[in-house]
């Protein structure tokens, strides 16, 4: 990934092994021999140099930047020091990416098993969060008995065909397709096995994605046609399973990852939704669906817990004004976005296990 600038007269090699103290928060590996210092130049003292990390939501990347900095700026004959943060997301290679998206670097099946948990509003606010931290991003609405992503992304726009390739529109600079832009609202989907496939394959192969660094694919609930098609169909990256806090919600998420895990897709975590709820007007919190049920069974299940999501007027409010609450400035935004940084983690820790890199002991 990395590259360097040769320059005989300057000491190269005494910056890079002051680097390499330097572990990168997800790999647990020293930034130097994962190839993430890019661009490093000296001229007469001055030092500049990138670091690449693999997660653009990588929550210390301000910190890594001034270790960096602070470590340079004590070795002899240095001057001056410009650290810039840059990011790379990665693939798990070449031989798992799917022909019908060669160009989308990783796919993430945001599940559930069972409806009415929140699922929708999970994906679509993980993939503007996403966005919001500079990745490239699209989402898929698979769910279409229920498609509901174009009300929570706002539907402003619509797909174009040209030359039997549908043109996704960009809404909040997130590339969309869902069933429900090419049928009226009222019109209710009965379909078997092989038009749900049929529509995976045209929604996958037919639409213009373009490069991507993650798309995001709302599923319907449950384990039924679509979620068998689509692992049939692209190997996943991997699923985000959404869950509320409740025993009955906890059973039947089970159901899910256990399909996922027959399918041979990672889990790349749980996250709870309506996780509890604060009155806006005297701060009393309750916790309506019980709490931390889905924690415990992350837990139980040595799955990664993503992030507890509240019950929220906001919320809703955000969802329903089609401007998920990821792209505002507010303490829920945070929440989402503190999730979508343990997705990217996740997905670069999935893809460097994958790799043929030695002494992959990463602790999740």
């Amino acid at each position: 990934m990395g590259f360097l600038k040769k320059d005989s007269s300057l000491n190269e090699k005494e910056i890079l092994a002051a680097l390499n103290s330097i572990n990168d928060p997800d790999l647990k590996q020293d930034i130097v021999r994962l190839g993430s210092v890019n661009n490093l130049k000296i001229n007469a003292g001055k030092v500049t140099l990138t670091i690449k990390l693999t997660n653009p939501a990588c929550p210390i990347k301000d910190q890594i930047k001034m270790e960096a900095e602070n470590i340079i700026k004590k070795l002899n004959g240095v001057t001056d020091v410009s650290v810039s943060m840059d990011f790379e997301v990665t693939s798990q290679g070449a031989g798992n990416i799917p022909n019908m998206i060669p160009k989308v670097r990783n796919t993430i099946a945001v599940a559930s098993g069972k409806g009415g948990v929140g699922k929708s509003t999970i994906a679509a606010n993980l993939a503007s969060a996403l966005m919001k931290c500079g990745a490239r991003v699209g989402l898929m609405d698979a769910d279409v008995y229920g498609p509901s992503i174009p009300t929570l992304m706002g539907d402003s726009q619509k797909p174009q065909i040209t030359e039997n390739r549908i043109i996704p529109p960009v809404i909040h600079n997130v590339k969309m397709i869902s069933m429900g832009y090419f049928l009226p609202k009222e019109e209710a989907v009965i379909w078997r096995g092989p038009m749900l496939h049929k529509m995976i394959q045209q929604f996958l192969g037919e639409v213009e994605w373009g490069d991507l660094d993650y798309l995001v694919i709302d599923l319907p609930p449950g384990t039924g046609d679509i979620q068998l098609s689509l692992c049939q169909t692209i190997p996943l990256t991997g699923a985000v399973i959404v869950s509320t806090p409740q025993d009955l919600a906890l059973q039947v998420a089970s159901k899910a990852i256990a399909m996922f895990r027959k399918l041979k897709t990672p889990i790349l975590g749980l996250v709870e939704n309506m996780s509890f709820y604060v009155c806006s007007h005297c701060g009393k919190r309750d916790d309506i669906f019980s709490h931390g049920g889905t924690l415990k069974a992350s837990q139980e299940l040595n799955l990664p817990f993503l992030g507890a999501i509240p019950l929220s007027t906001e919320i809703r409010r955000h969802s329903d004004e089609g401007h998920p609450t990821a792209l505002t400035e507010n303490p829920y935004s945070k929440v989402f976005r503190s999730i979508a940084s343990s997705v990217a983690s996740q997905i670069s820790i999935t893809n460097y296990r994958a790799s043929n890199i030695p002494s992959m002991e990463i602790s999740n």
